[in-house]
């Protein structure tokens, strides 16, 4: 019976000991690995795959998914997602491994540890998990719930001094090239005007028929130059056939030639011409935005003046002076017909007190006339004397 005892006694230390040795091992591993509810097995100290969330104000995991975190895949269709008892040993593994103080070797244990906490934290807690799992597909719910200002950021402070210098900078080199661009533009009709001899009618003025004058006459002394130099351009070393042809040159060619050979001669003169007048000049530093900025307290404050000045003298009904003459006369007429006349001319305007509006439209008639042919003239004249018999 003794016997029997002790061999009992024997037989369970020996199958004891075999079992504690296993619970050992098995825990030694459990340290590292655990098995899911699929079967798969999970190595926590070589799970790096944290995957990528929408969460710019940190709110749940910051830009990590929560569920990849613990080592989950919420996107595996077609299976159940971790219960909360898988949640909490898939924690207790992950801590074992990544717990500052069981791995001070690793110098991001800290940081892993953290975010595997707050992993741990938003999956487990119902209300918050339900929210996170909602919002994982719809940013615009994020959004209005923690705010608009998600998608960006501020920018550094810009230096207020530079950007108002470079906005000056950008404004005057605008303004230049934009002087530069009204200039070229007078320049090119005038040109158009001069070489094609345009009439007042068609865009032409009497400074371009100065213009064709003088171009016409350098033309002369070029062609006079090149035949006594005996010049490729004149008549010799002209063939026989080259004659001929110019000879049977119909009036338009001729003319089409003519205009060739004027052309560059008129964009010559033209170019000389540093003021059309009425504002149309070349640009200078005085066209700088700059510039402009700086002088228009002064302009304005004269304009002011002025027209205070004006309106007191009417209401003391003073008799006009020669400058407020001068004044009335430019705004009636406007600024590029005035530049654009004689100074015998302006001084005529200035006598006919062309602000006065019955006196503005017989200038204007008058004008009209001008640009008709002479036999148009002679028949507007005849046509105005009868109408003048007809009154009396």
């Amino acid at each position: 019976m003794k016997t029997s005892f002790w061999l009992f006694f024997v037989l369970l230390t020996v199958v004891t000991t075999v079992i504690a040795t296993e619970a050992e091992e098995t825990s030694g591993d459990d340290n590292k690995t655990d098995e899911t509810s699929q079967g798969s097995t999970f190595n926590a100290e070589d799970h790096k795959d944290w995957g990528s969330y929408y969460d710019p104000k940190n709110e749940f995991c910051g830009k990590f998914d929560c569920y990849k975190i613990l080592g989950f895949d919420y996107e595996s269709f077609g299976k159940e997602h971790a219960t909360k008892k898988e949640i909490t040993q898939r924690y207790r593994t992950l801590s074992r491994v990544w717990h500052p103080d069981k791995n001070k070797k690793r110098a991001d244990a800290k940081e892993r540890f953290v975010k595997i906490a707050r992993a741990y934290e938003v999956l487990t807690d119902e209300e918050k998990r339900k929210e996170y799992d909602f919002l994982r597909y719809n940013q615009e719910a994020y959004m209005k719930k923690y705010g608009s200002d998600v998608m960006w950021t501020y920018a550094p402070k810009s230096d207020t001094l530079m950007v108002v210098i470079g906005l000056l900078v950008a404004g005057s080199v605008i303004s230049w090239f934009i002087q530069k661009q009204q200039w070229q533009n007078v320049a090119d009709k005038i040109v158009k005007a001069a070489v094609e001899d345009l009439g007042m009618g068609k865009g032409g003025s009497s400074e371009s028929k100065k213009l064709r004058d003088k171009a016409l006459t350098i033309l002369e002394e070029q062609e006079k130059n090149n035949s006594e130099n005996g010049d490729s351009n004149g008549d010799a070393g002209v063939s026989k056939k080259e004659k001929k042809k110019q000879k049977k040159l119909t009036a338009s060619e001729k003319r089409k030639q003519m205009e060739d050979s004027l052309r560059p001669i008129v964009t010559d003169l033209v170019q000389e011409m540093d003021d059309f007048g009425a504002g149309y000049h070349k640009p200078t530093w005085k066209d700088l935005m700059v510039v402009k900025l700086v002088l228009f307290p002064v302009v304005f404050a004269k304009g002011v003046a002025w027209n205070t000045m004006y309106g007191i003298r009417r209401l003391r009904k003073l008799p006009l002076s020669d400058e407020e003459r001068e004044v009335l006369t430019r705004r009636a007429l406007g600024e590029i017909a005035w530049t654009a006349a004689t100074e015998e001319d302006q001084k005529e305007m200035i006598k006919r007190d062309l602000w006065v509006g019955q006196n503005m439209l017989d200038w204007e008639e008058e004008q009209e006339v001008k640009l008709l042919s002479a036999a148009d003239r002679k028949r507007y004249n005849r046509m105005k004397k009868k109408g003048k018999g007809k009154e009396d």
